[in-house]
């Protein structure tokens, strides 16, 4: 079951403004870097379940999270049914976010008043996602729409929440197109734990790189 409710979800990605994704199959290593994660300030994280026996991991990281890292809101992205998302949401997932919308998750989601946030692509796809409930779309993948994209929707439609996910990074100029174009948060998954920090076991660099990023994140939100 959920820790969190949507409304707490929401408020948390509203606050910090960054998701980070990530996935591994070794569970001690995931721990360290949603430790690293934590440490840096995020308070959300996104297990994207791309692998065999993916539930396993998460039922442990997400066992982990409860008991050691309190405010931690742990979701799992990458879902792609009904089937998976209510598997992953009895082991506690607080949101579930998916590469495409789809009717049926959106159901099962809302059934158990769990957040969900569907990758979006179109203006029909978010109008019909947020008729069904949804809070914050995904924009995916974020790098072919744009920041443009996202501020020509905000104009006739403020109240919509946007998440771009892929060809967000880190960098300054990058974050600002973003936020300036009036996103809610943004999920960064290899531009914020890349491949040479796994290799490197480099969790103090990764803090520190999360720190930075939210500390900018922040100054932005201010504008």
């Amino acid at each position: 079951m959920a820790q969190y409710s949507r409304i707490e979800v929401f408020n948390t990605m509203n606050e910090t403004g960054l998701v980070p994704l990530f996935y591994h199959s070794d569970v001690d290593l995931a721990k360290n870097i949603l430790k690293a994660c934590y440490n840096g300030g995020a308070r959300l994280m996104e297990f994207t379940a791309r692998g065999d026996f993916a539930f396993e991991v998460f039922s442990e990281l997400n066992k982990y999270a409860i008991k050691e890292l309190p405010g931690m809101v742990l979701g799992v992205g990458s879902v792609t049914d009904a089937a998976a998302a209510s598997l992953y949401m009895q082991m506690g997932a607080n949101f579930i976010v998916t590469p495409s919308f789809r009717e049926d998750i959106a159901i099962a989601c809302n059934r158990r008043k769990v957040m969900w946030s569907p990758g979006c692509g179109s203006l029909k796809e978010i109008n019909t996602a947020e008729e069904l409930g949804c809070e914050v779309v995904k924009l995916f993948p974020g790098a072919t729409y744009g920041a443009g994209f996202v501020k020509a929707i905000k104009g006739p439609q403020p109240w919509t929440n946007v998440m771009p996910t892929g060809g967000v990074t880190t960098e300054e100029d990058n974050l600002t197109a973003w936020f300036n174009a009036g996103v809610t948060c943004v999920g960064i998954g290899s531009k914020l734990i890349s491949k040479d920090v796994i290799a490197n076991k480099d969790y103090k660099g990764l803090e520190a790189t999360v720190k930075q990023t939210i500390a900018v994140i922040k100054k932005l939100k201010k504008k």
